[in-house]
């Protein structure tokens, strides 16, 4: 009997090495059946952009009939990228949607990441910034938006205090932590992310936020966006990919630190402390007071617009009802 061994390991093994192949002709089958698209991000992986990697690392989008890849926006933008077709999904914010919609580019919001605002203006402790006042003679370090200068001016303008006393510098893609070591005294960042590192670096920071000195400036950002072209031609392929993206965002919510470890190892060049410390701030701004995570307000939109133009930043008609919509979200 002991013969005959050999040739039944090798009958077995040929057996299931052939197992395999039909398992692996199998998958590879079903992924050509899966609807290939693409999400492009608004800047590098961090944890604005955590859910979509738990979609893609729980099988969500695959659970919805899509092979999604998520990809870098390049020097072309998110926006472009989705206004022209060439990526169907992509990352972005209430304000570029609002400046974009109003020079004719068809791209529209279908979910918000976050529900509120938890940007600000922040600055080292040392540098006793702690209201718009305080701009006064200070540096400002950005990035040459207009938005910029307005959004500064309008807080100002609360406390009686000049914008024109603010010397306002473009920083480009400097980094607050080297920028403020330099010659700038405060930036815009969210405090999610950039605030979190000054916590875990024990740099202690005084933040200005937005909301706390407007209402209007309670807007979205970041959102999920697609174009007109999607949701009139393949609304199906849209709301499939929403509905893994709210349930890959749902995840983060529940599971922050399950939800950080899919990001480290989607993009392990990140500092996982950062992430997982961010992870664990962002979990309940994501839905926060929203009856369900994505749901947008047509006030919201109305009035930021509405601020916009009293800053004179929007040039021609905006439409707010047509810039996003809720429909595409699981109810």
């Amino acid at each position: 009997m002991n013969k005959f061994l050999p040739l039944l390991t090798s009958f077995f093994l040929l057996a299931g090495c052939g197992a395999g192949g039909t398992n692996e002709k199998e998958e590879a089958s079903k992924n050509e059946e899966l609807k290939k698209v693409s999400v492009v991000l608004d800047w590098t992986p961090n944890t604005n952009h955590t859910g979509l990697y738990v979609a893609k690392e729980k099988g969500y989008f695959k659970e919805q009939g899509l092979d999604v890849e998520i990809i870098m926006p390049g020097e072309a933008g998110a926006d472009k990228l989705v206004a022209s077709g060439k990526s169907e999904f992509g990352v972005s914010y209430q304000e570029g949607i609002t400046q974009a919609r109003v020079q004719g580019v068809p791209i529209v919001s279908v979910a918000a990441v976050i529900q509120h605002n938890t940007s600000g203006f922040a600055s080292p402790e040392a540098k006793d910034i702690t209201t718009p006042k305080d701009f006064e003679g200070k540096t400002y370090g950005g990035w040459g938006s207009p938005v910029e200068k307005a959004i500064i001016d309008s807080l100002m303008k609360k406390e009686n205090a000049d914008v024109n006393e603010v010397d306002i510098v473009n920083t480009g893609d400097m980094d607050f932590f080297t920028s403020v070591k330099r010659d700038i005294d405060f930036a815009w960042i969210y405090y999610g992310w950039t605030g979190i590192a000054a916590e875990l670096r024990n740099e202690k920071l005084n933040m200005v936020y937005l909301t706390e000195y407007s209402d209007k400036l309670d807007y979205y950002t970041p959102v999920l966006t697609t174009n007109e072209k999607m949701i009139k031609e393949d609304p199906e392929t849209v709301k499939a990919f929403v509905h893994a993206a709210s349930k890959g965002y749902q995840f983060a919510i529940k599971n922050p630190d399950d939800a950080a470890d899919m990001l480290i190892e989607s993009a392990p060049d990140l500092d996982p402390k950062l992430v997982k410390r961010s992870q664990e701030w962002l979990a309940d701004k994501y839905q926060d007071d929203a009856p369900r995570w994505g749901e947008q307000k047509l006030e919201i939109w109305k009035n930021y617009s509405e601020w916009m133009t009293e800053n004179k930043l929007l040039e021609g008609d905006f439409d707010p009802e047509k810039a996003f919509t809720n429909e595409f979200l699981p109810n």
